[in-house]
């Protein structure tokens, strides 16, 4: 009789014990009151995207850096491709919105074979440099992506990318609206960013080389 008290009793106290590691793993799993809205709202939106774990990790990279960014006292840049929309921000305030074209994906392949890819950039990046009142020296991939050979001593347009250009890593940009007289006519260049140039005009002075971040995704 005594054992079946014992073992009765055992096998109650490990039940309990099987409830509270169920009650406590179940909390583990869900969504903390405290947790920023915005990286919610990243999780809800990373879970319905379909990605390439190269794309994911970038994708990741940027809005993770982009949470920081949301509380650090500092302009910076934020791009959201899906809704082609250009953030210039301070800390968590958006300080100027735009509608932003979003060069597409492209290889460009010339009749002697040269090719050019250029993939959307994502990620997290800091800005090169920066170009207004410049000229620009027509590329062979230009002429190539519209049919044409390259001359042997190609033109320089002036602001032929923009009168605005930000400059990224990997010959990625952000940039105003080509003149009409650029090949590239009021187009964005493929893989990267077109934005209004009243916009581009507004942040200039707020623009520094080496410091302003910017976080595409």
């Amino acid at each position: 009789m005594l054992l079946l008290v014992i073992a009765a009793a055992t096998f109650a106290y490990a039940k309990h014990q099987r409830d509270l590691i169920a009650t406590k793993t179940a909390l583990l799993f869900q969504p903390s009151p405290t947790n920023p809205a915005e990286l919610i709202r990243i999780r809800q939106e990373l879970s319905g995207i379909d990605l390439t774990q190269a794309q994911l990790t970038q994708q990741l990279d940027a809005r993770m850096k982009l949470l920081q960014g949301l509380n650090a006292e500092e302009f910076y840049i934020a791009v959201d491709t899906s809704k082609n929309k250009f953030y210039f921000r301070f800390g968590k305030d958006v300080v100027r919105e735009a509608d932003a074209a979003i060069g597409p994906q492209k290889t460009i392949t010339s009749s002697s074979g040269k090719r050019w890819t250029f993939i959307p950039a994502k990620g997290a990046f800091t800005v090169s440099s920066k170009e207004t009142d410049y000229r620009w020296r027509v590329p062979d991939w230009v002429y190539a992506m519209n049919g044409k050979p390259a001359p042997t001593d190609p033109p320089t347009i002036p602001n032929g990318l923009g009168k605005y250009v930000i400059v990224l890593p990997n010959d990625y940009i952000i940039h105003s609206p080509p003149p009409p007289d650029s090949p590239l006519a009021n187009t964005p260049k493929p893989g990267s960013i077109m934005v209004p140039e009243a916009d581009l005009e507004a942040i200039w002075p707020r623009i520094v080389v080496g410091q302003t971040r910017v976080y595409i995704f």
